[in-house]
């Protein structure tokens, strides 16, 4: 480490400790940076590990097992002021201490969360889902733990369902009026919370989604297929061909 060694009993010019002390700083400079330890250098790694390309594990049945790598998401939805919300589909994102985040090229944990508008399955937002038995698919009701990566019988893969917290029974909600700056930047608030309409029943935000991986290798997660047409615009297209039919019989 630089320090002025110089005390005012040595005789030495300004001049000539400036450019010694100068030497030092450069010496323990190149020493940080040959060892990785420069401040820089952490925060590029923790970056790299929290954004590196994951791949989500593939149902074959359906189902969502002990193991699986999945991401949770909160799809979009209409909003009444559609201009003061984060729109789109918000996936569940480990969020770390933007301080920390410059001085350890480590996840620190517990850390933060938020929801962040993305559907690329990274490092900071692939959880995997933990119990006791490892592979058994994970039933309605049951507990479970989510690991960064980083009863009722139901196929749950790619279904919306509630996520309660253990300890307080409440929904897992993302508010997406209320915004966070993040280290990664703009995001939405998560929290706790269960939101009820008029019949007692979850709001859209306490929706959730256990995302997996997509089986086409063009495709990286199940929110990459593309959606069915509505039953209207279905019915629609059923009448404009049997009208076509009717008007010229050799129409297919």
């Amino acid at each position: 480490m630089a320090q002025n060694l110089y005390s005012p009993r040595v005789r030495l010019g300004n001049w000539n400790e400036d450019i010694y002390l100068e030497e030092e700083l450069m010496k323990d400079f190149l020493e940080k940076r040959e060892k990785g330890q420069l401040l820089i250098q952490r925060n590029r790694r923790l970056k790299e590990n929290l954004l590196r390309p994951m791949q989500l594990s593939i149902s074959e049945d359906g189902y969502v097992h002990c193991g699986d790598k999945v991401m949770l998401v909160n799809s979009d939805y209409p909003e009444t002021e559609a201009h003061l919300v984060l729109g789109g589909d918000l996936s569940l994102c480990m969020t770390p201490d933007e301080i920390q985040a410059h001085l350890s090229d480590e996840l620190e944990v517990p850390c933060g969360l938020s929801a962040a508008q993305t559907k690329i399955p990274v490092g900071r937002n692939t959880f995997i889902i933990l119990r006791n038995a490892m592979g058994q698919v994970l039933r309605y009701g049951q507990n479970f733990c989510l690991a960064i990566t980083g009863g009722f019988e139901g196929k749950m893969a790619n279904a919306k369902v509630i996520i309660n917290h253990c300890h307080t029974n409440r929904g897992l909600a993302a508010h997406r009026h209320l915004f966070l700056s993040t280290y990664f930047g703009k995001e939405a608030e998560v929290a706790a919370h269960t939101h009820l309409d008029s019949h007692r029943v979850e709001k859209p935000r306490n929706h959730w989604m256990l995302v997996t991986g997509n089986p086409r290798k063009d495709l990286s997660t199940m929110l990459d297929l593309p959606k069915p047409p509505a039953e209207d615009s279905r019915a629609l297209e059923q009448a404009t061909k049997a009208l076509e039919q009717a008007v010229d019989p050799g129409v297919q």
